[in-house]
Formats: C-alpha cells, sequence, structure tokens
C-alpha cells in the first residue's frame, strides 16, 4: 500500500505485531458464546426440573404439596411459588423456610463490583450482546405478572426466561401447569454465571495484558536493532550525497552478522569505493590538464613565430610543429575519451564465447603482411581450437593484445623475438607476450599501467604515444573479471614478459551472456 511508505518503520512493526494479538482479543467474542450457552442450559435445565416438581405434585397427596416444593427449594436454592388457576399465590417457599437467595442492591456493594458491572458493559458493548430485561418483583404477585408463566398456562410446556438482577447477574425463572390447573414459577439469581464468565475474562485479560506487554517490549527491541542501524546508514548516507565523503565514516557494523551488517559493510564498501573513483577521477583531470598543456604550449609558440618567421624553411619547420602538435592532441583527445568511458561501456556490453588462439593468430598474420619494422620477428605457439575460450568483447581484447605486441615490438632490438604464448591452467587461459628488449625493472611494473605514465624506446620520436595504452588495458582487461601484470622471463633473458589472464567461458545455454 502507498501509506505503508509514509510510516516509520517502528510504528509499523508495532502495529503488525499488536494486530495479531487483536486476533487473541477476539477471544471476548468467544466468552460472549459461551456465557450464552451456559445460559440457556441452566433455562433448560430450570424447565426441566420445575416439570419434575409439577410430577411430582400430580402424584403426591394434597397434604405432602408444601413439604415437597420446600425440599424442592432447598435442594436447587430457587423460590418457587405457586399459584390457583384464578391466579393468587397459594404457596411460596419463602414463606415455608429461609430464603434461599436475596437481590443485592448495587448501591450497597463495594467499588470492586462496580468495576466489575462497567466491564461487563463495556465488553457486551463491544461484541454487540443481547441485553435481558431487568427483574423486577411485581408489586401485585400474580400470574398475570410473569409471562413465562402465561406461556406455560396456554401451551401446557414448561417455559423458562432470562433476566438481569439489578446488579447485572442473571434471574433464571421457568414456569410449568399442573394439571389441577394450577402453575408453578422457580426462579433463581444464577450469581454463579456471572462470577464463572468473569474470572475466565480475567485471565483473558491478564492473558492478552502480557501478551500485548511482551510484544510491545519485544518490538521497541526489534524496533531499536534495525531501525537505530538503518537511521544511522541513512544520516551518514545523506552526508556522503551532500558532498562530504571525506568527513563520513560509514558504520561497518562488525558485531551484526545479519542483513542489516551486510548492508553496511556494503555500505561502507561503496562509500570507499566512491571516494577512489573521486580520486581517481580528480587526479585524471589533472594529468589530463598537464597532458594537454605541453602540446597546446608547442602549439601555441610555433603559431606565434608563424608571424614574426619570413623564411620559408623555417615557417615549413614551425608548421610540421603545429601539425605534429595537432596530431598529438588528436591521439591524447581519442585516448582521454576511450580511457573516461571504458568502464561504462563494458557494463553494457554483450560478452560473446572468443576464442583467444584463433583472435591472436588472425592478428599475427595480419601484422606479418603489414610489415613488422626493423626485422622484428613474430612468433605464436596455438593451443589447440576452442581450448583458449573466454567470454569477452572482441574489438576490446583485440585493443589489448595490440597494445601487447605494439609494446614488445617497440622495445625490441632490431631482429628481436616477440613470442606470443597462450596456454589454459586452473580454468583459465593465460596468454603471455615476451620480448628481447631491456625489460621493466620491477619497482617500475605497477608505474608502467598508471595513466600517461610513458616509457618509450630512446630511438622513439617523442609524442608518438598517449602514455594511456597499458592503463586502458588493464581497465578492459579487468572489465573482463581478469588480471595484467609484468614478470621476469622463464628463460632468465632479459626482455619483458606481459602476463594476461583471463577466465575460461564455462558452458552455459543459449542465450546466456556474461556482462
Amino acid at each position: 500500500m502507498r501509506w505503508s511508505g509514509r510510516i516509520s518503520l517502528t510504528p509499523r512493526i508495532l502495529a503488525v505485531n499488536v494486530f495479531a494479538l487483536a486476533l487473541l482479543a477476539g477471544g471476548f467474542f468467544y466468552l460472549d458464546s459461551y456465557r450464552t450457552r451456559i445460559v440457556d442450559a441452566r433455562l433448560q435445565q430450570s424447565a426441566r426440573e420445575l416439570k419434575l416438581l409439577a410430577l411430582g405434585l400430580e402424584n403426591a397427596p394434597a397434604d405432602r404439596h408444601d413439604a415437597l416444593i420446600a425440599a424442592y427449594a432447598r435442594q436447587t436454592r430457587d423460590r418457587v411459588r405457586r399459584y390457583a388457576p384464578d391466579g393468587r399465590v397459594i404457596a411460596d417457599s419463602f414463606t415455608m423456610d429461609a430464603p434461599r437467595y436475596r437481590l443485592r442492591t448495587p448501591d450497597e456493594e463495594e467499588w470492586k463490583r462496580h468495576v466489575a458491572r462497567f466491564l461487563d458493559r463495556v465488553v457486551d458493548r463491544v461484541v454487540s450482546a443481547d441485553s435481558p430485561p431487568s427483574f423486577e418483583e411485581p408489586a401485585v404477585d400474580r400470574a398475570e405478572a410473569w409471562p413465562e408463566l402465561m406461556l406455560a398456562r396456554k401451551t401446557g410446556k414448561p417455559q423458562a426466561m432470562n433476566r438481569y438482577a439489578p446488579d447485572r447477574t442473571f434471574m433464571i425463572s421457568a414456569a410449568a401447569s399442573v394439571k389441577d390447573g394450577t402453575s408453578l414459577l422457580a426462579t433463581e439469581n444464577a450469581r454463579d454465571i456471572t462470577r464463572t464468565v468473569r474470572a475466565e475474562r480475567l485471565r483473558l485479560g491478564i492473558v492478552i495484558a502480557a501478551a500485548v506487554l511482551a510484544s510491545v517490549l519485544l518490538s521497541l527491541f526489534l524496533a531499536r536493532t534495525i531501525v537505530q542501524p538503518l537511521q544511522r546508514l541513512a544520516r551518514a548516507a545523506v552526508r556522503v550525497r551532500l558532498g562530504r565523503a571525506r568527513e563520513v565514516t560509514v558504520p561497518r557494523l562488525p558485531d551484526r552478522r545479519d542483513e542489516i551488517g551486510m548492508l553496511a559493510r556494503a555500505l561502507s564498501d561503496m562509500s570507499h569505493a566512491l571516494r577512489q573513483r573521486i580520486d581517481a577521477t580528480d587526479a585524471f583531470a589533472a594529468d589530463v590538464s598537464h597532458e594537454l598543456k605541453n602540446p597546446i604550449a608547442s602549439l601555441r609558440s610555433a603559431l606565434d613565430a608563424l608571424d614574426r618567421v619570413d623564411r620559408p624553411d623555417l615557417r615549413a619547420q614551425l608548421m610540421a610543429i603545429a601539425q605534429d602538435d595537432v596530431r598529438r592532441l588528436d591521439r591524447l583527445v581519442t585516448d582521454i575519451a576511450e580511457a573516461s568511458r571504458i568502464d561504462a561501456q563494458l557494463s553494457r556490453t554483450r560478452f560473446e564465447p572468443i576464442d583467444l588462439g584463433l583472435l591472436i593468430e588472425r592478428m599475427v598474420v595480419a601484422r606479418e603482411a603489414r610489415g613488422v619494422p626493423r626485422g622484428v620477428r613474430l612468433a605464436f605457439a596455438r593451443p589447440r581450437k576452442d581450448v583458449a575460450v573466454v567470454l569477452g568483447e572482441e574489438q576490446r581484447l583485440m585493443r589489448v593484445l595490440d597494445n601487447l605486441i605494439d609494446n614488445a615490438i617497440s622495445f625490441s632490438p632490431d631482429g628481436g623475438l616477440v613470442q606470443i604464448v597462450a596456454t589454459v591452467a586452473d580454468n583459465e587461459v593465460l596468454v603471455s607476450v615476451e620480448d628481447e628488449g631491456p625489460g621493466v625493472p620491477e619497482s617500475q611494473r605497477e608505474h608502467v599501467f598508471r595513466r600517461f605514465h610513458s616509457v618509450r624506446p630512446e630511438n622513439e620520436a617523442f609524442g608518438k604515444h598517449s602514455g594511456l595504452g597499458l592503463a586502458i588495458a588493464r581497465s578492459i582487461v579487468e572489465g573482463h573479471q581478469g588480471k595484467i601484470s609484468i614478470a621476469d622471463r622463464e628463460d632468465n633473458q632479459s626482455g619483458a614478459c606481459f602476463m594476461l589472464r583471463l577466465p575460461m567461458a564455462v558452458e552455459r545455454d543459449p542465450g546466456i551472456v556474461s556482462e
């Protein structure tokens, strides 16, 4: 629901847990049903018992009738009255023996009874219970004052009725007719029903109150363990968004081994990676500015000097310098643009299975067809077909291999040998490119992959390379989940050995690609 997204987690957790308890509170509806069943059973019992008394009077001598009525009243604790056919009271157990119950006046009772009656009314209102009529002794005690008695006379069957006494306890009345034309009325103040229902309600209330307290405490504990860490992470994320990443320490919550701990560490790592990316972007911008200044300054000097030089040969030399600077700027801009967007492009590129052995073989053949400068020889040890297969983007991998081969040729001596080997080991495709040049000192092996770091052969003209080739190659390789490094040659001869490692392509269903 839309509204749930605008409510804090704490009240939502409380609401869910309390809602479950509200279902438990539905037990009050069960209590109403339970009370109704007890009352109905008591009404039926009173009607049956009074019918038995009527049968006893029919079969007993007349001088035994009062004794039977008194004995019945003592046993059932009812008030039993007998009415003549004309409606007069001709016998009353309360006048024969001590009264078995006394109706209580609410004003005379202690405060606990008032609270109990108030709760009775509240529960009755909540469960929409039917409220029986109030019980009142008639001012003139005649048969006509009792509806159940008149109905029993009319139908000839026992009748029963439930009413509320002044203190909201139940008054059970039953009526039965006798063959001699008289009729019987038994009334009972069934306080035991009220006591039973109230006792059950108290137990249920205690259980619900304890469950509510436990649920609230557990909900607050749960909210504290969930909401507070999320609030800390949210505040840190907002500060990072506002550009204060260097001032913010995103909590890692090392003691949390649950999903929130995983989220905290992921956000911390993400912010750290963001800082590194920002630092790299700033450094790259500074390097770009520095690298562009040199050819721009040279171009400006050449163009400014053109206005002051009249000699044709000097003007031609200045124009050559300007053209060389323009080509250098164009090469720099092209390489800078590629280096800046390579990560984003690789994340959207559809990777396909590529046989590196076949790819390198085609590149070597094409390079030899164009001619290799200074008589440098190329040698390639091709693996079996469909063995050195990786998932990748062919043009990008060609750029990497072309940079490595071009770099090896540049540093090789005249007539030197560049060896290219492709093998498979530990679910990786290994490609090595070895030359016979001066090699790369161990202290410089990591620096050569930095942007704009360029160490070129002495016989190569300045400005032929942007210093981004190996940096671009590393970005492409890492975008393919691989690694590129420099190692010593295995034969301990002089020269450099560039090692390229790429994961082998695993067999998968058609149409599934790696990104």
